[in-house]
């Protein structure tokens, strides 16, 4: 029989590789092809867990819950013993970023008079405010409960992310200071915002691996992009498909697919400056995979 010889050989075992990220509709759209099986990688399965990212950063942090974990870069200095940054799947603010807004209109240096709602300590949002000004008064809020305090008078201003950069404008918010402007002008450079994170005991080839299938991933998305924000839209908190077609450009593009030289410098100077100025407690060593 001509299929005896196949039929003695051992099925290659399947390694499954855990992956963490946010429900949020960019994040979905650069793991559409992974998720949906579009990418297929011999020997490796997937299997994703969506969660919001301060819960990832704080699980990062913790014990190593996920061989891959979206996180904060804020975030990185605490897990990089168990984790080193992939090259690729990052979400960098070209000139834009989190955004400060009030129900009232003032000047940035006025900040210091109130106290200011934010989406989690361990967000890269909270490390840029704090670099702009150490000094500021914060309370943490959840991210998705910001816009309403602000509107029901509990706070003066609020630091948004996500989707709420976009929508602030229609519950007649004012723009204070947009971080990803500010860090522009300041440095030069694009604001990073997060990335992912691959634990460093599964070593070298696994490494490679993982970051090709990722790779592969974003770009059939890119590719495909109207399958793939079509299944991103599940996770699109409030927002038509147009308004989430320009929050996934905004942060899945060019730079998903590889930071470049200076995206990577970018990430580098933030960490520190946050290190310098007292936010982080722990010294940077930032590497990444490839």
């Amino acid at each position: 029989m001509s299929h005896s010889q196949s039929d003695s050989v051992a099925p290659a075992e399947t390694r499954t590789i855990t992956i963490a990220h946010s429900p949020d509709s960019d994040d979905a759209f650069m793991f559409y092809g992974l998720a949906t099986n579009k990418i297929r990688v011999p020997g490796y399965r997937f299997t994703h867990t969506l969660t919001d990212i301060e819960t990832l950063n704080q699980r990062a942090q913790n014990e190593a819950f996920y061989d891959i974990s979206a996180i904060s870069f804020h975030a990185y200095p605490y897990v990089q013993d168990n984790y080193t940054l992939m090259g690729c799947g990052g979400s960098v603010g070209e000139g834009y970023g989190p955004m400060i807004v009030s129900s009232r209109n003032f000047a940035p240096s006025e900040l210091g008079k109130i106290k200011i709602a934010i989406p989690g300590t361990l967000t890269t949002a909270f490390l840029a405010l704090k670099v702009f000004n150490p000094e500021l008064e914060t309370e943490v809020v959840p991210f998705d409960q910001i816009i309403p305090a602000i509107l029901a008078g509990k706070y003066d201003a609020g630091l948004i992310i996500h989707e709420g950069q976009l929508t602030y404008s229609h519950s007649g918010l004012h723009k204070i200071l947009d971080l990803g402007v500010w860090w522009r002008e300041t440095t030069g450079l694009v604001l990073p915002l997060g990335g992912n994170a691959i634990r460093r005991s599964l070593g070298a080839e696994v490494h490679k691996v993982c970051s090709q299938a990722l790779r592969d991933s974003i770009q059939h998305a890119l590719d495909h992009r109207e399958a793939a924000l079509e299944y991103a839209m599940q996770f699109a908190r409030d927002l038509d498909t147009t308004l989430a077609s320009r929050f996934v450009s905004m942060y899945v593009n060019e730079r998903t697919l590889d930071y470049g030289a200076d995206g990577r410098e970018a990430i580098r100077k933030l960490l520190d400056l946050g290190y310098e100025r007292g936010v982080i407690s722990v010294k940077p060593q930032v590497d990444f995979v490839d």
